[in-house]
Formats: structure tokens, C-alpha cells, sequence
């Protein structure tokens, strides 16, 4: 691959500025400050957000993420900016995707609805740890084996096509929890109820481990699930692992509060999976396009680079993921509104 992976590297329409390593560094810590400074609150102050609360917090991030954007645009130059501004939206849309498994945990294990924001909150921290893991592996592989990322773009849009024509879009997922849950009660003593936030209580004089244990592992494995579908998804818009980190970041910080503000009407986006699974294929297609403009391989075009490959830039980028969040969200808020009215009897 030309150029390097870090920092600055050569795109295909010039050599992007270096992004200063004190920046990099300074906004890192500045970011972990915030979600640990948002942990330590969900611990002290354990409770039910209020719809202006989550509100207020989803806008928090979200201005945070947009502010980022500009203060890499000041910096840097508009390519960064706009990558970055892409792959945020890329990982937030597969994030709210998320949201969805979640909510089936929840309600599978009777979660109580006090104790939701602390399963929500140590699920987003095993997720920055997974991701984590799969982009410094992602960045290696993208060094030394540049034509990856042709098996990275079939895999989005095999993805993709998966999302799209299958009946229950996470009924794999719930499968993987209900062989998870049978494994663990046949080796470990687990009792049915919770004890507050524990992962430990006695019965009867006895130590048991409560059901949040499960829970924890559930939505780790669903975690694991969504890093391996959601990195070569952002490595497919920037190959600078510090904004694929920060963008993967930026998607998971404010991720909980935007639970309990959507609340009922995740249920109701019926076609945000679909607007999802486009932009999966979307960036999957350009990746194929990325490596037949960067690659050699003997058996493709005779081992030279295949300039026909169109180029899509990052403004083109951008403009589909956004398109496809709206035009799926605006569908589905059609369709409910259309179906309330059909099923809701005239006075």
C-alpha cells in the first residue's frame, strides 16, 4: 500500500497533512476523561434517565463529535474532516444497530430497568477494548497485505446482503446468548434474581453468582460480533487508525443515553437495517475499488493497477451514509404513521 498508515498517508487524490501526535494524544485522554467521568456517575448515581436528560446528553456527544470534525479541519485539511465526519456516522448507524440486540438482552434476563444504564455502560467499554484489539490488528494487516481489502469489501457486502434478506435480523445473535446462558449454568451456580449491581450474592449461606454475570457475557459476545462487521466497515472510509479509533469512539460515547431517549421507538425504525446494509455494501464496493487502484496481484489485470476503477471521493461518501440514515429513518416514520392511521378506528 503507499504512503503509511499513521498519521499521514498518500490518498489517492494527494498526500494528506500530518495530524499532530500531541493532538492525538491530547484528545484521547480528553475523551477517556469524559466516558470515565460518565461511568463514575452511572455508579454513584444509579437511576432511570429522563427523556430530557438523555436528550441532553445525546446532543452533548454529538456536538463533541461535530466539534472534533472542525478541530481536525483547522489542523489537518478537509480530507481528515470529512473522513472522519463519515466514519463516525458509518460506526454510530451500526451502533444503533446495536441497540437493538440490547434491548433483547434486557428483556431476555429481566434486566431491571434501574441497573440497565450500568449493563449499557460496561457493554461500551468491553466494545472500545474489542475494537481496539481488531483495528491495531486491521492496521497490520492493511500494511502488509494491502489486497485485504478485497476480502474486506466482499465481507461488507456479503454483510450486507445477510442483513437484508434475513427474516429476523438478530436471530443469530440470540442463539449465540441462549447456547452462552446453557453453557454457563451447567458449570456455574447461577441464581435467578438480581442483588442490586452485584455479580456475586449468597443464598441460603451459599455463593452464587447473579444473572448481571450472564448479561455481562451476552453483551460482550454481541460486541465481538458487531467489531468484526463494524472495523473493516470504517477502515474502508479512513486507513488512519487514530481516526478509525476516535470515529469508533465518538459512535459509542453517548450510545447509552441514546437508549433510553429512543426508548420504544427502536422498535419502529422497521427500515434503518436496511439504510444500514447499504452502507455496507456501499463501502464495501468502494474498498474492491480502493484495492484495484492500489494493488498488484498477478491474477488481476495482469498484475497491473486497474485505472477504469472509478474514485470515490470522500464528499460522495459522505453524502450516501447520510442520505441512506435518512432516507431509512423517514420511510420507516412514514410507514408507522401510515399503519397508526389505518389501525386506529374513525370517531
Amino acid at each position: 500500500m503507499r504512503g503509511e498508515t499513521f498519521g499521514s498517508y498518500e490518498h489517492p487524490r494527494g498526500l494528506l497533512l500530518d495530524i499532530p501526535v500531541a493532538f492525538e494524544v491530547g484528545s484521547l485522554i480528553v475523551l477517556v476523561l469524559i466516558l470515565a467521568a460518565d461511568l463514575l456517575l452511572v455508579i454513584k448515581r444509579p437511576h432511570i434517565p429522563s427523556t430530557k436528560e438523555s436528550a441532553l446528553w445525546v446532543a452533548f456527544y454529538v456536538t463533541l463529535a461535530l466539534l472534533f470534525a472542525v478541530a481536525l479541519w483547522v489542523i489537518g485539511d478537509t480530507n481528515h474532516a470529512l473522513e472522519f465526519v463519515s466514519g463516525w456516522l458509518t460506526e454510530y448507524s451500526l451502533s444503533i444497530d446495536n441497540l437493538f440486540v440490547f434491548v433483547l438482552i434486557m428483556g431476555q434476563f429481566a434486566v431491571p430497568r434501574k441497573r440497565q444504564q450500568e449493563v449499557l455502560m460496561v457493554g461500551i467499554i468491553i466494545a472500545l477494548i474489542l475494537r481496539a484489539a481488531f483495528i491495531l490488528i486491521g492496521a497490520v494487516l492493511i500494511e502488509q497485505l494491502s489486497w485485504i481489502f478485497y476480502i474486506f469489501g466482499a465481507f461488507l457486502v456479503y454483510t450486507a446482503l445477510k442483513q437484508v434478506f434475513e427474516k429476523e435480523a438478530h436471530g443469530g445473535d440470540a442463539k449465540a446468548e441462549s447456547f452462552i446462558v446453557r453453557t454457563l449454568r451447567r458449570f456455574i451456580p447461577i441464581h435467578d434474581q438480581y442483588d442490586g449491581g452485584k455479580l456475586r450474592t449468597v443464598v441460603d449461606g451459599k455463593k452464587m453468582l447473579t444473572p448481571m454475570l450472564i448479561v455481562f457475557v451476552s453483551i460482550g459476545v454481541t460486541d465481538l460480533i458487531f467489531a468484526i462487521d463494524s472495523i473493516p466497515a470504517i477502515f474502508g472510509i479512513t486507513q488512519v487508525p487514530f481516526l478509525v479509533f476516535a470515529a469508533n469512539l465518538f459512535a459509542l460515547m453517548g450510545l447509552r443515553q441514546l437508549y433510553f431517549l429512543l426508548g420504544d421507538l427502536l422498535e419502529k425504525l422497521r427500515y434503518l437495517k436496511y439504510g444500514v446494509a447499504f452502507i455496507l455494501a456501499f463501502i464495501g464496493v468502494k474498498l474492491v475499488f480502493h484495492a484495484m487502484h492500489v494493488n498488484e496481484l498477478p491474477f488481476i489485470n495482469g498484475g497491473h493497477h486497474i485505472e477504469w476503477a472509478p474514485d470515490i471521493s470522500n464528499w460522495v461518501s459522505l453524502g450516501v451514509i447520510v442520505a441512506s440514515i435518512v432516507i431509512s429513518t423517514a420511510a420507516s416514520l412514514v410507514a408507522n404513521s401510515v399503519e397508526s392511521k389505518r389501525t386506529t378506528p374513525e370517531k
